[in-house]
């Protein structure tokens, strides 16, 4: 019970951050505890290291996105 509680905490949290609904995140929260109560340690490890490589492949693209973007802005754009 205190898993969900605090799952669905911190999945709310989570969600706000990203812009979502809080009962949305508060929701998957609570069903991320007992899906990780379930999952083996290989399980586990795949997925850290997963999301690990999600977050870092999506820094990379928004900075190659952020440096196409201020090339093709014209200077006298800029300057306006």
């Amino acid at each position: 019970m205190l898993g969900k509680i605090l799952g669905g905490i911190l999945g709310a949290r989570a969600a706000e951050r990203s812009g979502k609904s809080g009962a949305g995140g508060a929701i998957l929260g609570a069903v991320a505890g007992s899906a990780i109560r379930r999952a083996s340690l290989p399980g586990l490890i795949a997925l850290t290291v997963g999301g690990y490589a999600l977050k870092k492949w999506k820094a990379r693209r928004d900075a190659e996105a952020a440096k196409r973007k201020s090339f093709e802005t014209p200077p006298s754009a800029a300057a306006a």
